[in-house]
């Protein structure tokens, strides 16, 4: 997947080392490793057959998914997002979807990008300045993409037959906030168990600290902070530190919450994330150190 990153989707070896959650050093030689596989195998570059597919699928569906995920958080630049890259892994979806219609978890995945691209208008002001999804205008999200998602998801769960993958658990998990759902506490419980359902797939430090942050405004700080403080993986982080000095600002530990806000922002891959860490952090320390 690492190659067909950097290979076809011409990704920057940090930007796949960052999907990945390991050095950028560790991933530079993993993709020469792959290469000379390759090269000694004598492996072809081929388009797969029909009957091939099947069983390449989950490693289609992750190329495409990381791709977005490469969109919808850049690594580098001043962009929140990256539209071309978003524009190609929608485009990639469909057609994956023309290929395989009837696999529900092709459509989810469609789905989950239609519902990430709705909201990416809203998610900057016209000054360029991330704006939170709280704060952003709804008026702005794309609500063609949002009704064509939710179409998908639908006859997905349908084609699923109550058996949900990934992308389906993951495609709904995306939709709520775009149907306005508000953060009451039968809204967190479910939440909180969607993301134990995809963590019950495999450990995954990121669904971890989705979780964890769903834990915190359902539970309050002193559970989330437990939760977050349980992940490993995320030291390089800028959201895991981000998180945990939310918890800690919520806990009165502002000065260990500033620490945070200080290695957050110093992790942090786009100058906008990088800006609004550093206006959090003056909220805490209103005096620079």
């Amino acid at each position: 997947m690492s190659l067909a990153l950097r290979t076809l989707a011409r990704l920057e070896v940090d930007a796949i080392a960052r999907a990945f959650l390991v050095p950028e050093a560790t991933m530079a030689k993993r993709l020469v490793r792959a290469r000379s596989k390759i090269a000694t195998a004598h492996i072809p570059y081929a388009i797969p057959s029909d009957a091939e597919l099947p069983g390449r699928l989950a490693a289609l569906l992750a190329v495409v998914y990381l791709i977005a995920t490469e969109a919808h958080a850049p690594n580098g630049g001043n962009a929140v997002a990256r539209v071309d890259l978003e524009a190609e892994a929608v485009r990639l979806a469909r057609l994956l979807v023309e290929l395989m219609p009837d696999e529900p978890e092709v459509l989810s995945l469609l789905a989950l990008l239609l519902f990430t691209s709705a909201g990416t208008p809203a998610r900057s002001d016209a000054q360029g300045h991330v704006v939170t999804l709280a704060d952003q205008d709804r008026g702005r999200w794309n609500r063609e993409a949002i009704a064509e998602g939710s179409r998908w998801l639908s006859r997905a769960v349908i084609l699923s037959g109550g058996t949900a993958g990934l992308y389906q658990l993951q495609g709904s998990l995306g939709r709520g906030p775009l149907h306005r759902y508000e953060l009451v506490r039968d809204r967190l419980d479910r939440i909180i168990g969607l993301y134990d359902l995809l963590g019950s797939a495999g450990a995954n430090p990121v669904v971890a600290l989705n979780r964890a942050v769903a834990v915190t405004e359902r539970d309050g700080p002193e559970h989330g902070l437990a939760a977050l403080e349980a992940i490993v993986g995320l030291e390089l982080s800028h959201l895991w530190h981000a998180a945990l000095a939310d918890n800690l600002r919520r806990r009165g530990r502002t000065a260990e919450a500033a620490g945070e806000l200080e290695t957050a922002a110093s992790l942090a891959p786009t100058e906008g994330e990088r800006r609004l860490l550093l206006s959090r952090l003056l909220d805490v320390r209103p005096e620079p150190a």
